[in-house]
This record gives C-alpha cells, sequence and structure tokens, in this order.
C-alpha cells in the first residue's frame, strides 16, 4: 500500500461547499483505505495500491459521482510531497508573506506559469520546480498579484492547485 496525498481543487471555496466527513465516506466507498482529512480545504491522505493516475481518476469520479460537481484532484504519494517541500527555494517562514505551491500536472500550464517570473512584482517570488511552482507573495493583495490573477483563469482547473506551506507540513506530520 502506498500512501497519497490527494488535493481537491476549489473545494469550500467559490460556491463548492463539501463536508470532509463525507469526502471520507465517498472515498473510502470507492475503495482507498486509510483517509483522513486534513482541514476543511480538500487535502486527503489515502492509501491505494494503485499508481498515482488511477488514485487521481478514481478520486475524481467518486467525487463527481457523490456530490455532482465538476471534481478536479491532483494526487502524489507522500515521499513527492516531502521532497517537494523540502526543495521550496525561498525562505520558508517571512513576515507578513504567504508561501505555496502550486501543483502542475500538464507540462504546458507548467511552463505558462513558470514563464511569469519575469511578471513578478517585486514583493512576489515565483520559482519553477520538478511539476510545481513556487510561490511566495505579501499576505495581502494575494489574488492581485502576476499569479494570482492567472490562476483564476478556467483553463487552470483540471490541471493545477495550490496550498500554502504550512498545509504541506501538516499533511507530512
Amino acid at each position: 500500500m502506498t500512501t497519497f496525498a490527494a488535493f481537491l481543487r476549489g473545494v469550500n471555496v467559490g460556491g463548492v461547499n463539501l463536508k470532509m466527513a463525507q469526502v471520507a465516506a465517498a472515498l473510502e466507498q470507492a475503495g482507498f483505505t486509510n483517509v483522513k482529512t486534513i482541514l476543511a480545504s480538500g487535502n486527503v491522505l489515502l492509501e491505494s495500491r494503485s499508481g498515482v493516475d488511477a488514485v487521481r481518476k478514481k478520486a475524481e469520479k467518486a467525487l463527481r459521482d457523490e456530490f455532482g460537481y465538476d471534481a478536479w484532484v491532483l494526487a502524489y504519494d507522500l515521499d513527492t510531497v516531502r521532497t517537494i517541500s523540502d526543495k521550496f527555494p525561498f525562505e520558508r517562514e517571512v513576515d507578513g508573506h504567504h508561501s505555496y505551491v502550486t501543483f502542475v500536472t500538464d507540462a504546458d500550464v507548467l511552463d505558462e506559469l513558470a514563464a511569469l517570473a519575469k511578471d513578478a512584482g517585486p514583493d512576489e517570488k515565483i520559482k519553477r520546480g520538478k511539476g510545481v511552482i513556487y510561490w511566495q507573495v505579501p499576505n495581502k493583495g494575494t489574488l492581485d498579484t502576476t499569479i494570482g490573477k492567472t490562476m483564476g483563469k478556467k483553463r487552470y482547473k483540471s490541471s493545477t492547485t495550490t496550498r500554502n506551506l504550512r498545509t504541506l507540513d501538516r499533511l507530512l506530520k
């Protein structure tokens, strides 16, 4: 069995409100084991014998069937999440700033987001990692930043999701 982190995109923001206990139950009914939700923002730890692509597709289908919304899930084995977190290229905790990781499954989208670094404001740090964009911005005005303005586009829904570095640390404990 492999432990995976499943990141549900857009849960409990923008009108998709799900109870995490119901999410866990739906994923258990789909055949996942040791399902545990972390926070109320769509972070799930679960175990499966399947590979990462199968986990993602199975979780998306389970959530779509159970809750009737256009579910998008990005899944990673826990060792990969740990490596991504460990490679955060900026100071992890900066007063007045948020530290984020945007997970990206589409290579073209990753290229597009990485290219935004050249347009970043003086307080916004953007760096490409393996399958991710590392991002650090001031606490206020996150949605007005280069990445913040871009991530709201519909084109990115199926292949990206962003997590605060502190959320990743909680998952990894």
